[in-house]
């Protein structure tokens, strides 16, 4: 059995079954892997067809008008679970490798978005295309932003709003006019609409400062860019400092007639913004933040293996990805030998806020839709993972005429926990012990990131020894911030002068598929309840007293996407409920070509049948001045264990050669000690000698 640790016992029961013979054919983690550098001739090979098939009339992604077919992204597409068994456990085989790639077809009188199969790989031949279960198709305005009509929004906006140049430079500075280094900005918000079919966005304006999130200029404009061709985009309405408009002449008139309540900001200083990373102040103790703190070593060298995607740590085996649409995914994660799960993957990451602006009562998050996984910039060495990590590379053919390579997209490195796995201090009471001994807590990290514009999503899944996965997520980066209004203080913290930090909830969502000992999975939740009963060795005592107890998880959030109202939900496992969530579900939520909520109301069996869990955690965040310059990543954190529950006869970390054992040879006196250890004496010297180094591009190879 292994539990599932959530905020209550919840175990997932298995039915031991063999799983027959076990093949050995080359690099079987392959089979998952993201289309590799020596395979970016791949996902060239993919465009290349697709763009050759004169029925499809694709056009290059870049320039030209909205109205037209083109390809927005490609990805590797899993093989089927039972073509993939079939391969690992008996030596079928190696299933066919397919890409996904989607299609908006933009240019014909009923526009779409058609995901398609593409292969074989690396020399595809034929495509066919891939369908919702239920058979939905995805409207045109439930696809995802592009590159090409932000830049037409950005023309419209500041077309639309010349008008209010004047304004804008007396509030802030900054105009969007001949504005050399001292120009504005615009963050949009989502859903873009209140129904199906609308593509209305509101912007906030912004001062494009470093930092710029926290610089809101006051105005906020919903612009309907709902029609293919730009020419007929307009603005709907505006906001400014707390009263609504409904259309720019209006607001231009009110200033000109200087009956506008104007909102002047103060000018940024030229140093250390209150919005940058710049040092500033000092602390009171004097202790030295000048020179390095301790830092992670391997002084006997690194002590996991990997193997293309193929990662091997103590007793864990794992293949991994990172797909471009909604991030990492882990396949057949073994322990000992044995499967424990066949997927581990992120769904989606959600964020609702409340507000008193127009932006701030609209915002409603879902970063599948933005391609969280194709988020991955660089990682930072000896920042945002150890000097030791291994840095690897990430490939994405997402809006762009050819694959981006985002070097040092994910990291890997083992991680001293400041904790021991396991220790006890045997006291003889007399002074002195018995014994000492104590196994270091290390657990083995594979990382990457998600920058979905101002927030930073870090995700984690971490190996421990002792056979307990951990799946979390830090959130940081900078808060969606509007302009303060006393109105406004009902729904957040004024975090600076001008900034309201608006209150909002984070939800993230995860696909757990175990297969322990097996496919043939069943789920029951343990309730713990206080008994009361007579001591058996004194009649008429209570052990127990009280009442009973519950096991029942407090409710959750009930927000309009169904995945998050269950801190838990158990299914069949489905090839046509691949995830729980789209890329489509940002801009259509009202009808999204997925629903979770169909997954759990089928009513169909989950004794002995090959399930998924399905997890959702989450944390409120009510921003506060502390969030400036960034939400700090302690207390931000969510995640969840995947633990083994009498599945072994013992801990299996019993098998690591890093305990220490200390037994006295003079007890009680305890003068002279034996010291056992399996590993050398001295771990040596912890340096690494490289200087900090940093890259930061992502470019098309």
């Amino acid at each position: 059995m292994w539990l599932l640790g959530l905020p209550w016992a919840l175990a997932l029961l298995v039915t031991a079954a063999s799983s027959g013979p076990s093949a050995d054919p080359p690099d079987p983690a392959s089979i998952f892997a993201d289309l590799s550098p020596e395979e970016l001739r791949a996902l060239r090979a993919v465009r290349t067809f697709l763009m050759g098939r004169p029925e499809l009339g694709l056009s290059p992604s870049q320039g030209g008008p909205l109205a037209k077919n083109s390809l927005f992204l490609v990805e590797l597409l899993p093989p089927k679970k039972r073509w993939a068994l079939r391969f690992l456990e008996h030596g079928g085989a190696r299933p066919r490798r397919e890409a996904r790639a989607i299609v908006f077809f933009g240019a014909q009188a009923e526009p779409n978005v058609t995901e398609l199969a593409v292969g074989p790989l690396p020399h595809p031949s034929s495509y066919r295309v891939l369908g919702f279960k239920g058979g939905r198709a995805v409207p045109f305005s439930a696809r995802p932003m592009t590159r090409l009509e932000y830049e037409l929004l950005f023309e419209a906006l500041v077309a639309a709003v010349a008008p209010l140049e004047p304004l804008l430079r007396e509030a802030t500075g900054f105009g969007f006019q001949n504005c050399s280094e001292r120009c504005l900005t615009f963050s949009d918000i989502a859903p873009r609409g209140v129904g199906p079919g609308e593509r209305r966005t509101w912007l906030v304006i912004q001062r494009f400062v470093e930092g710029y999130f926290l610089h809101p200029a006051g105005l906020e404009v919903l612009l309907d860019h709902q029609d293919p061709d730009p020419r007929r985009w307009a603005v709907r309405q505006l906001w400014y400092n707390g009263r609504y408009f409904g259309s720019v002449r209006e607001l231009a008139e009110s200033h000109a007639r200087g009956t506008l309540p104007l909102a002047r900001l103060p000018e940024p200083p030229a140093r250390q913004l209150f919005s940058s990373y710049e040092p500033r102040g000092r602390f009171a103790s004097g202790t030295p933040t000048e020179v390095h703190g301790a830092k992670v070593c391997e002084p006997q060298g690194r002590r996991y293996r990997l193997r293309g995607n193929r990662l091997e740590y103590g007793g864990w085996s794992l293949a991994f990805r990172l797909r471009s649409s909604a991030g990492l995914q882990l396949f057949d994660v073994r322990f000992g030998g044995e499967r424990v799960a066949y997927e581990l993957s992120v769904q989606e990451a959600i964020a609702f806020y409340g507000g008193h602006s127009p932006a701030a009562m609209q915002t409603k998050y879902m970063d599948a839709g933005w391609a969280m996984g194709a988020s991955s910039y660089e990682l930072a060495r000896g920042v945002d993972c150890p000097e030791t990590a291994t840095f690897l590379d990430a490939h994405h053919l997402l809006d762009a005429d050819g694959p981006v390579r985002f070097r040092h997209a994910l990291c890997v490195f083992e991680l001293p926990m400041g904790v021991p796995l396991r220790r006890h201090f045997d006291n003889d009471f007399q002074g002195g012990f018995h014994f000492y001994a104590g196994l270091e807590g290390r657990a083995l990290v594979l990382r990457t990131t998600s920058t979905v514009y101002n927030y930073d999503y870090i995700w984690d899944f971490l190996l421990y020894p002792n056979g307990v996965l951990e799946a979390k997520v830090h959130a940081t980066g900078y808060i969606h911030a509007t302009f303060y209004t006393p109105q406004g203080r009902r729904y957040g913290s004024r975090v600076h002068s001008h900034l309201l930090g608006n209150i909002h909830t984070h939800l993230v969502h995860y696909k757990v598929d175990l297969d322990v000992a097996g496919s043939g999975n069943s789920f029951e939740t343990m309730d713990i309840r206080f008994e009361n009963i007579s001591n058996p060795w004194s009649a008429g005592a209570r052990v127990v007293p009280g009442q009973g107890g519950t096991g029942t998880p407090a409710p959750g959030l009930t927000p309009p996407l169904a995945c998050p109202r269950y801190h838990l939900a158990v299914t069949r496992r489905h090839e046509n409920e691949p995830s729980s969530s789209s890329i489509y579900t940002q801009n259509d939520p009202w009808d999204p070509p997925v629903t979770f909520e169909s997954f759990i109301r089928d009513n169909e069996t989950i004794e002995d049948q090959d399930l998924v869990a399905w997890v959702t955690v989450g944390f409120l965040h009510v921003p506060h001045a502390e969030d400036i310059p960034n939400t700090a990543t302690p207390g931000n954190a969510v995640g969840f264990f995947l633990r083994p529950f009498n599945f072994f006869n013992e801990d299996p970390s019993v098998a690591s050669r890093a305990p220490v054992i200390v037994r006295p040879l003079d007890p009680p006196t305890c003068s002279r000690v034996e010291i056992q250890r399996w590993t050398p004496a001295s771990p040596g010297p912890c340096v690494h000698p490289e200087p900090f180094t940093y890259n930061g591009t992502y470019r098309q190879v």
